[in-house]
């Protein structure tokens, strides 16, 4: 292998946060938990402790439950939230709608109803139309509110925003749910604890991300309405989502909610991206899209210069009609990367 393989085989993309490994701390961590035997299906004191770390981050008094994806988080904590015959409301960008296959219809029977969005967010007061199949037994019935925080276009939901669309769920019957894929960099970017934008502001159930923030698999699902979660060992289990061998999903969980390491991850991460944005800003010809409030960045650069970028870079066009990129830095993300990834754009653009 020469030395520019060598270079090429540890560089650093900017496709998405899923692309990168996991810091030394969740190594260790998976390490010490395969010494020996310990009990299967979350019986393990990995578990208990990961569930009692998160359990504390949002304030106590609400049920966490470990799943292995992200879309098992979303698709399992609306089954507990949903009958068939009955919808969720949501942007039409959001995660659930569009990158995952499906899987909420398929597993629960009810319908996504895609409403409008502002740079990727709902707000109350345009949720008032979808609203007018209640009562009518020929159409679904709305049921639950779902926002993405942060939301897949890189933007925040303040906490007045999501306390509003709280309120509009009460008012009208309705559950809120939050898919919290990237919940860490929403806190860091907000300065705020999680449960203050979450259990404080009326979500019921929520996604709480961690493979994005660096840990190789696993998420939980969190639910502040207790009574919502009476069911869920059986749905999770049916659901196919009850792992044997939990305790490294646990140990995963620990390593990274004790000491504040996704906190550190995830501020890294929006710092490189604010970094990366600033860059990206002095090159003529590049378009900023959308506010940078997280570790996303939003752009359109020229169109020939796209092949030339990507020969050096990875990264996803989202619309190819209107040649939209996303940018995403992670927890390993360095400066020298994104000197690294402007400097090529530049040279692209200037048709170099």
């Amino acid at each position: 292998m020469t030395a520019k393989d060598r270079k090429d085989k540890a560089n650093r993309h900017f496709a998405s946060d899923n692309w990168a490994g996991a810091p030394p701390e969740i190594m260790k961590a998976l390490a010490l938990a395969n010494a020996g035997h310990a009990p299967a299906y979350g019986a393990d004191e990995w578990t208990a402790r990961a569930v009692k770390l998160i359990e504390k981050q949002f304030g106590g008094n609400c049920l966490a439950f470990l799943v292995s994806n992200g879309t098992a988080a979303n698709v399992l904590g609306l089954s507990a939230m949903l009958k068939p015959h009955q919808s969720v409301l949501c942007s039409s960008v959001a995660h659930i709608l569009v990158d995952e296959c499906g899987a909420v219809e398929k597993c629960t029977g009810a319908r996504l109803d895609p409403v409008p969005h502002m740079n990727g967010k709902i707000m109350a007061q345009t949720l008032e139309p979808f609203l007018l199949a209640a009562g009518n037994q020929h159409q679904s019935q709305p049921a639950v509110i779902s926002v993405t925080q942060a939301t897949e276009r890189g933007t925040l939901y303040s906490i007045d925003e999501i306390r509003a669309l709280s309120r509009f769920a009460r008012k009208h019957g309705l559950r809120l749910h939050m898919d919290g894929a990237r919940l860490a960099n929403a806190a860091a970017a907000l300065d705020s604890p999680l449960r203050d934008f979450t259990r404080a502001a009326g979500v019921d159930v929520l996604s709480f991300g961690g493979t994005k923030n660096g840990i190789l698999f696993g998420e939980a699902v969190v639910f502040f309405d207790k009574n919502l979660a009476k069911d869920f060992p059986w749905i999770r289990k049916q659901g196919l989502h009850l792992m044997s061998k939990m305790r490294f999903i646990g140990a995963q969980f620990e390593a990274l909610l004790r000491d504040d390491l996704w906190l550190r991850n995830a501020r890294h991460a929006n710092a490189m991206a604010a970094l990366l944005r600033a860059q990206l800003e002095k090159i003529p010809g590049v378009e900023i899209c959308f506010p940078t409030d997280i570790n996303m960045v939003w752009c359109r650069f020229p169109e020939r210069a796209i092949p030339k970028i990507q020969k050096r870079f990875s990264f996803h066009i989202e619309d190819p009609a209107t040649r939209m990129a996303r940018l995403v830095t992670s927890f390993d993300t360095s400066k020298a990367d994104v000197m690294d990834f402007a400097a090529v754009v530049k040279q692209a653009v200037d048709g170099k």
